[in-house]
């Protein structure tokens, strides 16, 4: 029975192992072991300059391929240059079924990935609890949700002076 297993890869090689292994199996006899192989990547919805939907890797530095457990399968798999491993080591663990249905509807687009969305607001005044400035009390300027830091202002000497600090060193 074909199960889904995830391999880990050296990231930003995921295409070019996915063709290393097609081949390989084109080129052995056990094409009816193997089924999909996925680079699990979503397409944005906007367009950056103009240029076409730009696929954003899921889940960088891996691939899922559909196959039998057996020992030639996992051996032609991991001879790919690049593939470093199964996940679950020396005995694979294949994925969950359900784990599988929303990777693929993530793909497709069906399942739309929603970053969260940070309580803090620009203008609004913070308690800082970690760092060099704790116990100061500043007020945000700048957020940056991708790398979870915060620009506070901060009245230091009596002078306001920008500080960059985590999400995790405040308290509103």
């Amino acid at each position: 029975m074909k199960r889904w297993y995830v391999v880990q890869v050296y990231a930003g090689y995921e295409d070019a192992v996915k063709q290393d292994i097609e081949k390989s199996i084109d080129k052995s006899d056990l094409k009816e072991h193997f089924g999909q192989i996925l680079v699990p990547s979503a397409k944005s919805k906007q367009l950056v300059d103009g240029e076409p939907e730009k696929g954003e890797q899921l889940f960088p530095g891996y691939i899922l391929v559909e196959m039998e457990d057996s020992v030639q399968t996992k051996r032609l798999v991991k001879s790919s240059p690049r593939a470093i491993r199964f996940l679950g080591g020396k005995d694979p663990i294949a994925m969950p079924q359900n784990e599988v249905d929303r990777v693929i509807k993530q793909i497709r687009g069906e399942v739309k990935v929603i970053k969260e969305k940070s309580e803090f607001t620009v203008g609004s005044e913070v308690d800082i609890t970690e760092g060099p400035f704790a116990g100061f009390v500043g007020i945000i300027e700048k957020i940056d949700d991708e790398s979870e830091k915060l620009t506070v202002m901060v009245s230091i000497f009596g002078r306001m002076t920008p500080v960059e600090i985590g999400f995790s060193q405040v308290k509103r």
